[in-house]
């Protein structure tokens, strides 16, 4: 199989469309061997939802571990606060904690950006909390490539999710060893292993994330759908398009500060 070791913006559509077709033939555990053989600066980027979980579990049973990347937006459930602790305790892995930039408690956001940001300006919100975090996780770690969680049964976005993808503009590879699985499969490894799970899924959440965007949702229905609710909103902007983020964030800072001056 083709490799990635040298650079990714090197490949071109289909030789990247190559890779992919062969690593749909294999089990997420021999996509995370490949990643780990193929990548220096690998590391997993996870949020502990479901998927990261079953992630590092399979890691684990390959007897190594990946250094984990969790960017703490001030604004997680303390149930997934405390899954953070128990997984670095059973696992052991080394972990990179990045907050929004300039804040180190959610009092510390709040006296920044106001209260309720996400109420007000969701594109700011999500630039502050996850996006402009995560890369400079990036830049300071040197991250080459990242495990993610994101699966093709999430619906949305993620509906078209392919094993590997190159991000545009930055070449952050981003390897999605669960892109076939339902969240069925998910929850029956997380059972089957005893793998730690986020507390929150006893009582009626499949996906979770930040607590004022969090619902349960209904038997039957879409596992994000108690993801931003009613909103049209599939993505906190941490897999959409760096640079388009950015100038959105850039555009609306301007405006806000011509607000102020005027």
């Amino acid at each position: 199989m083709p490799s990635l070791a040298t650079s990714a913006l090197h490949f071109d559509e289909t030789q990247l469309q190559h890779i992919n077709d062969q690593l749909d033939k294999l089990q997420p555990s021999q996509i995370l061997e490949w990643a780990r053989i193929t990548f220096d600066g690998l590391y997993q980027e996870t949020a502990f939802g479901p998927s990261g979980n079953v992630i590092t579990d399979m890691l684990n049973a390959q007897d190594v571990t990946v250094p984990v990347i969790f960017i703490d937006t001030l604004h997680h459930f303390d149930e997934t606060l405390d899954l953070v602790q128990r997984s670095q305790k059973r696992y052991e892995f080394k972990l990179h904690v990045f907050k929004p930039e300039g804040c180190e408690t959610r009092a510390d956001f709040i006296a920044k950006h106001g209260d309720e940001l996400w109420k007000h300006d969701d594109v700011v919100y999500d630039y502050s909390v996850k996006v402009e975090p995560a890369r400079r996780a990036y830049e300071e770690l040197q991250v080459r490539a990242v495990l993610t969680g994101r699966r093709k049964s999430q619906k949305g976005d993620r509906a078209q999710l392919r094993i590997v993808e190159i991000e545009k503009g930055t070449g952050l590879v981003k390897i999605n060893p669960l892109a076939n699985w339902s969240f069925q499969q998910v929850w029956s490894y997380l059972r089957a292993n005893e793998v730690p799970y986020n507390a929150l899924l006893d009582q009626g959440y499949k996906s979770v994330g930040d607590y004022h965007s969090t619902l349960p949702v209904a038997e039957g229905a879409d596992e994000r759908s108690g993801r931003w609710a009613n909103s049209g909103k599939t993505e906190c902007g941490l897999h959409k398009d760096y640079f388009a983020m950015r100038a959105a964030f850039m555009a609306r800072k301007k405006k806000q500060e011509e607000a102020v001056a005027a």
